[in-house]
């Protein structure tokens, strides 16, 4: 029940779900006190982020592990584990929390509307510290840049200088002066519910990672606009070939004439383990687990080099299983051309279903044989054909329904490591 416009306190009827295992409430409006009874619930995630949460939080249940709880984004929480940094809760706001359970469990309160769904998931964002004002994000490893000095990178922001636009904003290429470096800037479109503290929340994913297949950060932007307005914007590096979305699925231009770009097999390999091992690095090799949430061909970047750099959506596929199956359906459309939304894609059949009915012997016939340069001698065209059946199984064995039976993505990287190896031998 992520990003809604839910409002006020969270209903005591979800009391009743006493088999709930995962609950999603962030980016809504929700206020009051956190609940006692989640702390009965068998739950294992409980995301609660980007509200307005107060007082004391529980100490028992799901609430004595810091790694199975999200709270940042809510600043007037108080008390809890040691591990989550909260400050003490005063006398006042002890007696002001006893008061009000008391009126809860003697006024019911209904759903209010509110749609329980059989199966909801979380997304775990890193813990925002509450000894210091939020802004201080920034402070920690950006450097600081005027709203001015972006208007003029951008030529004030103008429609031949878009690159393209998000949910929470527009990216616009950019010449930073005086040094001429050329940017992407992601302006955030504060109008939009939740945009300011999607950029916190960027800010604070961003702030402690480095990967090479990250697209990487130079600064942010948190001021006011030339009418008095606030703004706020990353600047990251710019991609000069693009989103993988381009080159994919859409005519561009090329040269003098109108075409299609192509990428090859192994270029389309080495894309998968550039996107793979950013995952690998993001859910397994930081200091805490990092969820992308919006794995998909407009948020995967290409250098110069069509080296792949993931840049973060901070979408709504919430866990560390959503993005694996992201990664798998990524593959299926990479090599298949097929987006997972074509109009051939109903009445039960997937993306997933139809790769799946296909493999092994169909692989070499559902590939986007328009733009992937095959094999053209017997023997190359037949550890092609096995690079393929391989390399789409992996994408199926990742994109299960059920997430316990999906490949892990360190194992799916080795996977198509071994892949590109074979094709490099021949």
């Amino acid at each position: 029940m992520y990003d809604n416009s839910f409002g006020g306190d969270i209903p005591q009827s979800l009391n009743t779900l006493r088999g709930l295992e995962e609950l999603d409430l962030s980016h809504n409006n929700l206020s009051g006190e956190i609940p006692r009874y989640l702390a009965t619930i068998p739950l294992r995630n409980l995301n609660l982020s980007l509200n307005d949460f107060e007082g004391e939080i529980p100490v028992d249940g799901v609430f004595r592990n810091a790694s199975a709880i999200s709270i940042a984004g809510n600043d007037r929480l108080c008390g809890g584990i040691p591990e989550l940094q909260l400050p003490r809760c005063s006398k006042d706001q002890k007696r002001k929390q006893k008061m009000s359970l008391t009126l809860k469990l003697t006024i019911p309160i209904g759903l209010s509307g509110i749609i329980l769904m059989s199966c909801i998931i979380l997304r775990r964002l890193k813990k925002v510290s509450k000894g210091q004002p939020s802004e201080s994000l920034l402070q920690d490893r950006f450097m600081n840049i005027s709203y001015g000095l972006l208007v003029k990178a951008t030529d004030g922001y103008s429609s031949a200088h878009l690159i393209g636009t998000r949910s929470l904003g527009s990216v616009y290429k950019g010449i930073l002066h005086p040094n001429e470096t050329v940017i992407a800037v992601k302006v955030f479109n504060l109008q939009n519910r939740g945009a300011s503290k999607s950029f916190m929340a960027e800010c604070e994913a961003l702030r402690n990672i480095r990967h090479r297949n990250l697209v990487k950060i130079i600064t942010a932007c948190s001021s006011v606009d030339f009418h008095g307005n606030d703004f706020k914007a990353l600047v990251y590096e710019y991609m000069p070939n693009g989103s993988l979305e381009t080159w994919l699925h859409q005519f561009v231009p090329e040269g003098n004439a109108h075409g299609q770009r192509s990428l090859n097999l192994l270029q389309r390999l080495n894309i998968a383990i550039d996107v793979g091992s950013a995952l690998d690095y993001l859910h397994n090799q930081c200091q805490d687990p990092i969820i992308h949430c919006d794995i998909k061909p407009s948020n995967v970047l290409l250098d110069n080099d069509k080296n792949a750099h993931v840049e973060f959506g901070m979408g709504s596929d919430l866990s560390t299983q959503g993005d694996v199956h992201s990664h798998g359906i990524l593959l299926l459309e990479m090599f298949t051309g097929k987006k997972p939304t074509d109009d051939m894609f109903n009445d039960g059949l997937s993306l997933h279903k139809f790769v799946d009915m296909a493999l092994p012997g169909g692989a070499t016939e559902i590939v986007d044989h328009v733009r992937i340069l095959l094999g053209g001698e017997e023997e190359e065209a037949a550890s092609v054909s096995v690079c393929l059946i391989s390399i789409l199984g992996i994408g199926v064995a990742c994109s299960k329904e059920s997430p316990r039976e999906r490949m892990d993505i360190c194992d799916a990287v080795l996977e198509v490591h071994s892949i590109k190896d074979m094709i490099d031998e021949t």
